[in-house]
C-alpha cells in the first residue's frame, strides 16, 4: 500500500476529481435558486397551467430589491436565457427599472415594464429551476428540451446541433481508426519480422511524430497540403492533375493529418503483441497444410487481436477528443464535439453545457469500451489472459 499510495493519490487528484467535477457541473443548477429564493417559494404551489399568482410578482420584486449583488441576478438571467431566448434581456430590463423604484402594485408594474411577464411560460422556466439539480444540460446535449407539461420534447430544428455533431465525431474517429489499422498492421509486422538495425530505424520513423509539437505537426500539414504546397506541386509535375486539388480545410486534409498524428498509437500496441507471437505457430500451421491466407486468418490474426483492440481503443478515444487538428485543418462542417466543449468552456463560460457534452462523449467512449471488451476481451487487451 505504501508503494502504490502515491500512484493512487495521483489518479484521484488528476483523474477522478476532475471527472467528478465535470459530471457535477452537468447537473448543477444554483443560479436561479441563489437569485430568486422568494419567487421560487411562492411558485412551489403553482400548478403551472393557470395565470401566475399575484404573490409571485410581489416576491420577484422583493428578490430584485433585496439582492445587493447584480452579478447574481445576471447569472440567473443567463441561465434562464438558455431555456427562453430573450429572458436575460427581460430580467436585466426589469432589474434596472425596479431596483430603486417605488412599486405599489407589483403585477401591474412588471407587466408595464414588459408584457412578457403575463406569459406563464416565463414563470414556468423560473419554477423549473427551483431544484438544485437539473437535467437541462444533459437533455440539450442530445437536442432535447424540458416541456412545459413536465415531459421532454425535441429542440426546435434550428437548435438541433449536437446529435449531428456527435455522429460526425464518431464517424471521423471510426474512419481514422480503420485507416490507422490498415496502415499500422503491415508496418508493425515489418518492424517485428525484419529485426536488427533496420527495424530500429523503422520504429524511429514511426515514433518521429511524438518528438514534434502537435501544433507544429498540424501547421506543417496546412503548408504541405495547400494549393501551392508540396503535394499539389508534385501531382501537377507528374501530370496527375492539371489544377491544384482541395486537400486542406476539408475532410480529406483532416483524415491525412489525424492519421499521421495517431498512427503511432496503433503501431506500438501491435508491435508489443506481435513480438510475443512465436514463429513456430505459423510454421506449424503450414506443416499441417494450411496456406498463407488460412494461416493468417485462423492463426496469426486471432493472436494479434489484443493488439488490434488496444490500438483501436487508444486511437479512437484520442481521435474523438481531438480539438486542435480539426479546428486548424478541417472545414467549417468538420468540427467535432470537442470544439463545442471548448467553445462553451472558454467563450460563453457555460460550464454546464460544456460538462454535459463531455459526459455525452464519455458515455460513447464507455459504450465503445464495453463493445470491444465483448468482442476481444478486456483481459486479453490488458494482458491478463
Amino acid at each position: 500500500m505504501a508503494l502504490i499510495g502515491p500512484l493512487v493519490a495521483f489518479i484521484v487528484f488528476a483523474f477522478v476529481l476532475p471527472l467528478g467535477t465535470m459530471l457535477f457541473y452537468a447537473i448543477n443548477n444554483p443560479e436561479v435558486r441563489n437569485a430568486l429564493p422568494r419567487t421560487l417559494e411562492v411558485l412551489k404551489s403553482w400548478d403551472g397551467a393557470s395565470d401566475p399568482p399575484a404573490a409571485a410578482y410581489e416576491a420577484l420584486v422583493a428578490d430584485i430589491k433585496s439582492n445587493g449583488r447584480p452579478n447574481v441576478l445576471a447569472e440567473a438571467g443567463r441561465r434562464l436565457n438558455y431555456e427562453i431566448t430573450g429572458f436575460r434581456s427581460l430580467l436585466a430590463k426589469t432589474v434596472r427599472s425596479t431596483r430603486n423604484a417605488e412599486v405599489p402594485a407589483a403585477q401591474q408594474y412588471l407587466v408595464g415594464i414588459d408584457e412578457q411577464w403575463n406569459n406563464p411560460s416565463y414563470w414556468r422556466a423560473i419554477q423549473r429551476n427551483g431544484s438544485p439539480l437539473t437535467a437541462f444540460y444533459l437533455l440539450s446535449a442530445v437536442d432535447l428540451r424540458p416541456g412545459d407539461d413536465g415531459g421532454v420534447k425535441l429542440a426546435p430544428p434550428e437548435e438541433r446541433l449536437f446529435l449531428s455533431t456527435l455522429v460526425r465525431t464518431l464517424t471521423i474517429s471510426a474512419f481514422v481508426t480503420i485507416i490507422c489499422v490498415m496502415l499500422a498492421y503491415p508496418i508493425a509486422n515489418a518492424v517485428v519480422a525484419v529485426g536488427g538495425r533496420f527495424s530500429a530505424v523503422m520504429l524511429a520513423c514511426v515514433l518521429l511524430p511524438f518528438w514534434t509539437s502537435l501544433l507544429v505537426r498540424t501547421s506543417a500539414w496546412i503548408v504541405i497540403l495547400q494549393k501551392e504546397g508540396i503535394v499539389n506541386r508534385a501531382l501537377q509535375a507528374v501530370g496527375f492533375t492539371s489544377a491544384p486539388l482541395e486537400l486542406v480545410f476539408n475532410r480529406t486534409g483532416l483524415y491525412i493529418a489525424m492519421v499521421h498524428i495517431l498512427l503511432p498509437f496503433m503501431v506500438l500496441p501491435l508491435i508489443s503483441v506481435m513480438k510475443g507471437i512465436s514463429p513456430s505457430y505459423v510454421r506449424a500451421s503450414s506443416s499441417l497444410g494450411a496456406g498463407p491466407v488460412t494461416t493468417f486468418l485462423r492463426v496469426y490474426l486471432p493472436l494479434t487481436l489484443p493488439g488490434v483492440g488496444a490500438g483501436c481503443l487508444l486511437t479512437f478515444i484520442i481521435a474523438a477528443g481531438y480539438y486542435v487538428t480539426p479546428t486548424l485543418v478541417g472545414g467549417a462542417s468538420d468540427q467535432m464535439l470537442s470544439y463545442f466543449v471548448a467553445f462553451y468552456a472558454n467563450t460563453t463560460i457555460n460550464w454546464g453545457m460544456s460538462a454535459a457534452l463531455g459526459v455525452l462523449l464519455l458515455s460513447c467512449i464507455l459504450a465503445l469500451y464495453v463493445i470491444v471488451g465483448r468482442v476481444v476481451g478486456i483481459g486479453r487487451i490488458v494482458g491478463m489472459e
